[in-house]
């Protein structure tokens, strides 16, 4: 086959194929007698890995060493371990569309995963409160940006965080009690209380391991603070506090 035919049987743009020639992670075939290359079914199976490993996440020198670990590997057990890849995919896809499915639709966080899709459903509906859907909305874009492991520590802490009722009670109140303070100044009487109950909601493992109560300027901190009205974030600030300080205890 030619490049253009190597290309659209893997997805990608002739530039692409190209690309992966000048990286060293393609090997390029020689040209024929008529200056044309001919690509084969390793040359197809090959670009599919790369791009899958790419999709993942991987930088082009991990997919280099990936690569070189299964250079010693038959084209049909290439194939055989492409094929398991690819059943693993569309596995987690018609577990996704099933939960979706069972919820209605697409969250409105947009696509997550079926374990943070099954914590949303366990809120129950949120839609009346402004402060629990930034909530989700900032939880499905950490999950959504984290690495595979960081993922996972998440996910456990929010199980642990959502487990009982009594505990998606408490979380149900404090996004109410900061609804309340979205007109509030930084004064407000109500911010001390609504800190208390938000503290005892908050996992300690989501705070980063630095003192974020005693750095001011911690970017991501700084701009969580700017999107909330001054109460609302005074709030969330004593909050933060409280769980870093009883961290140390």
């Amino acid at each position: 086959m030619r490049i253009g035919e190597l290309a659209d049987a893997v997805g990608v743009t002739t530039r692409t194929v190209r690309h992966y020639h000048h990286q060293g992670l393609l090997p390029e075939p020689e040209r024929l007698a008529n200056g044309y290359r001919t690509y084969t079914l390793r040359h197809v199976v090959v670009l599919a890995r790369i791009r899958r490993l790419t999709e993942l996440g991987l930088g082009l020198a991990e997919v280099r060493d990936v690569l070189a670990d299964e250079a010693g590997k038959d084209l049909a057990e290439v194939l055989q371990e492409l094929d398991a890849d690819l059943a693993r995919q569309e596995e987690a896809i018609r577990e996704r569309r099933a939960l979706l499915e069972a919820e209605g639709g697409l969250p409105s966080e947009g696509p997550v995963s079926p374990e943070l899709a099954e914590l949303f459903a366990g809120m129950g509906d949120v839609s009346g409160s402004p402060m629990a859907v930034r909530d989700r909305e900032v939880l499905a874009l950490m999950e959504g940006t984290m690495a595979p492991e960081d993922r996972e520590r998440l996910l456990g802490t929010l199980r642990g965080a959502l487990g009982s009722p009594e505990a998606v009670e408490r979380a149900q109140r404090a996004y109410a009690l900061l609804d309340d303070l979205a007109d509030a100044g930084a004064d407000d009487p109500r911010v001390a209380e609504t800190a208390r109950v938000l503290a005892a909601c908050m996992p300690a493992e989501l705070l980063p391991e630095e003192d974020v109560d005693l750095d001011p300027g911690h970017p991501f901190l700084r701009a969580l603070y700017a999107d909330f009205a001054p109460g609302q974030a005074e709030a969330i600030r004593l909050a933060l506090r409280i769980v870093a300080r009883g961290r140390r205890a």
